[in-house]
């Protein structure tokens, strides 16, 4: 299996196993299947957080209100008495107005963040420093848990409105948001190595021959952005080491020169006619008057 390892720009995605004879059409379904749906994870992770913190999300027509406000226009969140979490609510104000403060009680708060942190982990980018492969079976793993771990804590489920319930349907409006900036669409998408565009229509094959025992770095890109930038020949981590070894030789040589001292050409032990002298009888003379 040759070992794709995904970037998008320099930063590093995720490692991809594919066969060498498989189709570049494939390849890129699922590279931006995995890519989107890691996207899609992390969206979910980020308002699980929320949820544990403040609750439920309010209705849109509530976002961002005081309570003053709230009052005078009469307004009211029906869905505050039917998504109630396990075991009772801890009130927790959200400052920015846009949840409840109705939160889950601290052992089902674990529950949402334990579960956050393990998913993270499972798709996270150090996998790829781990040399671990990320498929769509892993994400979908994730978002499973995570529907599982929203469900203990809210047994009647989430608000239609809420976000994260949307995008457990696939129901998220992602139009406006920096998010959508980030999702690839898979017709627009292109794979990039070695500064070549991998084409549609071909086979991996047809560019790194049948060496099933490789590794490369391709980049993923939308169409009409052109190639990609090329990789630096130093890492920021290479770069920063040898700046290092560079400063710590500077002061090497200049404590050298600070001890570059010839006075000790003066003392006894320096010098080399000392033991002649000494078998001659002529050691410890003294010049003077008696």
């Amino acid at each position: 299996m040759v070992i794709l390892h995904v970037k998008r720009g320099d930063e590093s995605q995720f490692l991809l196993a594919a066969s060498v004879d498989a189709p570049v059409d494939v390849l890129l379904q699922e590279i931006t299947a995995i890519y989107n749906g890691r996207l899609k994870v992390g969206r979910i992770c980020s308002e699980l957080s929320e949820l544990a913190e403040h609750g439920i999300t309010l209705p849109p027509n509530m976002q961002g209100l005081t309570d003053e406000q709230i009052v005078e226009l009469k307004l009211k969140d029906e869905w505050e008495e039917k998504c109630v979490p396990s075991g009772g609510a801890v009130f927790k104000k959200d400052d920015i107005g846009r949840r409840n403060g109705h939160a889950p009680n601290d052992k089902m708060k674990e529950v949402l963040l334990k579960t956050v942190d393990e998913v993270k982990a499972l798709i996270s980018k150090k996998q790829a420093e781990a040399n671990v492969c990320v498929t769509m079976a892993m994400v979908k793993e994730g978002l499973d848990q995570l529907r599982g771990a929203t469900m203990i804590v809210y047994p009647m489920g989430l608000p239609p409105h809420d976000p994260i319930r949307m995008e457990f349907e696939d129901r998220e409006d992602l139009s406006g948001t920096q998010a959508s900036l980030q999702v690839l669409e898979e017709e627009e998408c292109q794979l990039w190595w070695a500064a070549k565009e991998i084409q549609r229509g071909k086979k991996l094959q047809d560019y790194i021959g049948k060496n099933d025992k490789t590794k490369l770095v391709v980049k993923i890109q939308k169409k009409g952005q052109g190639a990609p930038a090329r990789e630096p020949v130093v890492s920021d981590e290479q770069h920063k080491q040898m700046m290092l070894h560079y400063y710590r030789r500077q002061e090497e040589l200049k404590k050298l020169e600070e001890a570059d001292d010839d006075t000790y050409l003066d003392s006894e032990w320096s010098d080399r006619q000392a033991l002649k002298r000494q078998f001659q009888g002529l050691t410890n003379i003294k010049w003077g008057p008696r």
